[in-house]
């Protein structure tokens, strides 16, 4: 299962891990609820590649800004610049020192923390509880990345299957068109308009893009194989489930359906629930679910029918404690938990995670189930840790740290233009009975890595066309496939501190 959020660095959540600095009168925003202290284990390894480890708190570190510690009272704040181009730059050429120039956005709305180069900025484990302490009991790792720079779409295309080339533009009305130049939607076309995806473009393959037909942008749809098509073949039962995917509006005759729903975060900020671009299986044609068709039934869940594996949270929910529970899962928060500055936060992000993970503790599900955390990418949120390019590009949107390595002689996969990478480093954990303990892995991987550990278990072969998945590193270092746990931990969803830890009896139940 990969519980799959939003716009993290690993920095902005573990830059002082495991130290938090337990400050008294803190209160969680949008309560008068107390923050919850944080005291790590004594065996806590040592060597993580946090900022304080490395020394670059403040007045240590060369951004022209320090980094500075977000209160439990901060939770909310401004969104950042998370593109392609400022991503690179941000880099300058590996001295991790030009962020606040290129990535940092201090002009906040209402109900949002701001403050002259707030990239710097992280949380500890006052507000990011959970996390903490799911790295503490569970496994986490250090050197995972972005697949490529840039935002939410392509992070979400390389989950699924490692290529964001192959992306076609069409028209609002769902046309297709052949682009004379880069633009939004697809970059770099050839003479057939296919390129490259670096943005955020909507799906065409579904109703409810373009905030349900408010809008007129064009939009992408991607050629080539994913990893539902793959699952297919092999007969494996799987599917997406995305807060808000049920439509507020059906789909009637040549009526799209529309997808409205709203709640509010922590600082009683509204917005929709549904966001299209997240939803990477709605831009491939085999695996979308255009009207966002309910299943036909519990047993549909999972396997082929009208709703073509693409669900609405809830359909999870009926699942989650039955023997019809995919053998995949891909969970995806409605907007204001899924963790994205400005709309989300990590208090509100923590309320989904820790509520999905209990519900699979508890169910007869659990000790076959490994859950994968992971996020799309990094917000533009300052993180010191650069991994060497592995796949270079050379294109009018890429900056010195691309083009240099382009220029030294590292390939650029397939021949295809703006797929540089790796980007950002962001927070990967694993929460399984077979997950090691306290454990941090030091093993570069990338958004690749999760799709190929599916491929691998299931036997599905590989996506091709130069794919990041053949090149992708093991997730498999943060296992032990050969003993399996009998605690579990449950966390407290509001506040992420630790419930209660249950140890499996003689008997087979809990204790």
């Amino acid at each position: 299962m990969v519980i799959f959020g939003e716009n993290v660095s690993f920095d902005h959540y573990f830059a002082t891990y495991p130290n938090a600095k337990n400050a008294a009168g803190e209160t969680l925003q949008g309560s008068t609820a107390k923050a919850p202290s944080f005291t790590a284990s004594d065996d806590t390894p040592k060597d993580i590649a946090t900022l304080s480890h490395d020394g670059l708190l403040a007045p240590n570190n060369p951004n022209t800004v320090q980094p500075d510690r977000l209160s439990p009272m901060q939770a909310v704040t401004c969104d950042q610049d998370h593109t392609y181009t400022a991503e690179q730059k941000a880099y300058n050429g590996g001295a991790m020192d030009k962020f606040v120039q290129f990535t940092s956005r201090d002009a906040c709305a209402p109900g949002q923390y701001g403050r002259p180069g707030l990239t710097m900025d992280y949380y500890d484990g006052n507000t990011v509880t959970g996390i903490w302490n799911y790295a503490q009991n569970y496994a986490m790792s250090d050197s995972h990345f972005s697949t490529v720079f840039g935002p939410s779409s392509p992070g979400a295309i390389n989950l699924v299957s490692g290529q964001t080339h192959g992306t076609r533009e069409f028209t609002a009305a769902g046309q297709p068109v052949v682009p004379t130049a880069s633009d939004y939607a697809v970059r770099v076309p050839d003479a057939q308009g296919v390129g490259t995806m670096i943005n955020d473009p909507d799906p065409v393959y579904d109703d409810c893009s373009n905030n349900s037909h408010a809008k007129a942008n064009n939009l992408a749809g991607m050629t080539g194989k994913n990893i539902g098509d793959l699952l297919n073949d092999k007969g494996v039962s799987w599917g997406w489930f995305q807060g808000g995917f049920t439509p507020t509006t059906a789909a009637t005759g040549t009526a799209p359906a529309a997808c409205l729903a709203k709640h509010s975060n922590v600082a009683g900020v509204s917005s929709t629930d549904y966001n299209p671009h997240h939803q990477p299986f709605q831009y491939y044609a085999s695996t979308a679910n255009p009207h966002h068709l309910p299943p036909a039934g519990e047993a549909e869940i999972g396997h082929s029918g009208q709703a073509n594996h693409q669900y609405d949270l809830t359909d999870f929910d009926k699942v989650v404690n039955s023997s019809n529970m995919p053998a995949v899962s891909f969970l995806k928060a409605a907007n204001y938990q899924d963790g994205h500055a400005s709309y989300s936060d990590p208090l509100d992000e923590q309320n989904f995670i820790t509520a999905q993970i209990n519900a699979i503790q508890n169910s007869p599900n659990w000790d076959s189930t490994a859950i994968v955390l992971a996020y799309d990418d990094s917000d533009g949120w300052y993180d010191h840790v650069a991994a060497a390019v592995k796949n270079s590009s050379n294109s009018p949107d890429d900056a010195a740290w691309c083009l240099d390595a382009y220029n030294k002689g590292v390939p650029q996969a397939g021949g295809y233009a703006d797929r540089c990478g790796p980007g950002p480093r962001q927070p990967l954990l694993v929460i399984s009975p077979y997950a090691k303990k306290n454990f941090v892995d030091h093993t570069q991987t990338d958004q690749a890595s999760i799709l190929r550990f599916i491929e691998d278990n299931w036997g599905t072969g590989q996506i091709g066309d130069a794919s990041a998945d053949a090149g992708a590193g093991s997730l498999e270092a943060m296992f032990n496939f050969h003993h399996e746990r009998k605690d579990k931990v449950f966390l407290d969803e509001q506040t992420g501190a630790v419930a209660s830890i249950t140890h499996a009896n003689n008997g087979g139940g809990n204790g």
